[in-house]
């Protein structure tokens, strides 16, 4: 792993301060006040080269641009039971804050269908939460804690995994590149908690193929991984499907008597009826909600990383072997995503 020194650090700054001013105005709304620790992620990202972490600067200023990203959180995905929808299909949330300040994002591996909408709906989503979390909750942190947050951590829950999630690895093959490349080194530590044996078996595969950067950030733990938790957070920020054993994504997801305040991917829990309704309002303050139809925003999807889709080429296979005879799991290129539906 490249240590990123002042010097690296400077000379990058130089490099970037010949940007084009359409270019910097877009930077300053992703570094959001802390340039440095901005750069020092895409410097990490590609190792301390300069020339290659510049690109990749440039290039995702670029798709900012083109895809007029800095406007994406006054785009609300309607009507609201549309939204719900979205929101049940594809399992993430926000549980609280570790004892250092930093944000507590959960994802429902296992159990996300992604059956509700075409694969647009739930990239703009995606990205929502993503600057939602990078312009409103990092900065909150930072104010609240007195010292800078601009990470997170990551609980995966995996209850639910099987073979079926086979199809769902290309839409989350592009969301993974979106991260990658215009979201770099935002998560600190994944934990993978409630990991059935078929993950296991993936894993073991799949771990000596990430780069050791990346390695390193995964801790599966054991069971729901209260024990391990409770070590970095309160008990307020645990998600629900770590609280107690057996008490996976799955055991509230569909609950909506179970109180919303505790299931952290309802839209009825706290973090998602913030983010939803500051959408929304950031829509109104550009009068755009008159405009506003069911329809997706259309981001455009990136090239797929060689080792991404090498990893997920291995994870395909090895979900194969689990794949009884008749070939229930099919080849991942016969695989559509349900086609955008938009209705005028």
């Amino acid at each position: 792993m490249a240590i990123i020194s002042e010097d690296i650090i400077k000379q990058f700054q130089n490099s970037v301060q010949s940007l084009d001013d359409q270019l910097q105005n877009t930077f300053e709304n992703l570094h959001q006040g802390y340039p440095v620790e901005a750069l020092v992620r895409f410097l990490k990202a590609r190792d301390g080269n300069i020339p290659k972490a510049l690109q990749m600067l440039v290039d995702c200023l670029e798709w900012r641009i083109q895809n007029e990203i800095d406007d994406i959180l006054s785009k609300p995905i309607v009507p609201v039971d549309f939204y719900r929808g979205v929101r049940d299909s594809q399992l993430i949330g926000m549980s609280g804050y570790t004892k250092e300040g930093r944000p507590v994002f959960t994802v429902g591996v296992g159990l996300s269908t992604y059956d509700k909408a075409s694969i647009h709906y739930y990239v703009q989503s995606h990205i929502q939460i993503n600057e939602y979390r990078d312009r409103i909750i990092c900065p909150a942190a930072t104010k609240k804690y007195g010292q800078h947050i601009g990470t997170c951590i990551k609980i995966l829950d995996m209850t639910g995994l099987t073979i079926s999630q086979l199809s769902q690895l290309k839409l989350l093959t592009v969301i993974s590149s979106i991260d990658d490349l215009n979201y770099p080194e935002m998560t600190d530590i994944y934990y993978i908690v409630n990991a059935p044996f078929i993950f296991s078996a993936c894993w073991k595969v799949v771990k000596p193929l990430l780069q050791e950067r990346t390695r390193k950030k995964v801790q599966v733990l054991s069971g729901c991984g209260k024990d391990e938790l409770l070590k970095i957070m309160d008990y307020d920020s645990l998600p629900h499907f770590c609280k107690s054993e057996g008490s996976g994504s799955g055991s509230a997801k569909h609950n909506r008597t179970r109180a919303g305040d505790d299931n952290c991917f309802s839209l009825d829990h706290v973090f998602h009826q913030e983010l939803y309704n500051y959408i929304n309002q950031q829509a109104e303050a550009v009068e755009s909600r008159v405009m506003v139809s069911q329809k997706s925003f259309h981001v455009a999807f990136p090239q797929p990383d060689p080792n991404d889709e090498k990893i997920a080429q291995t994870i395909e296979s090895e979900l194969q072997k689990y794949s009884d005879p008749n070939g229930v799991a099919n080849k991942l290129d016969d695989l559509a995503i349900k086609e955008d539906e938009e209705k005028k």
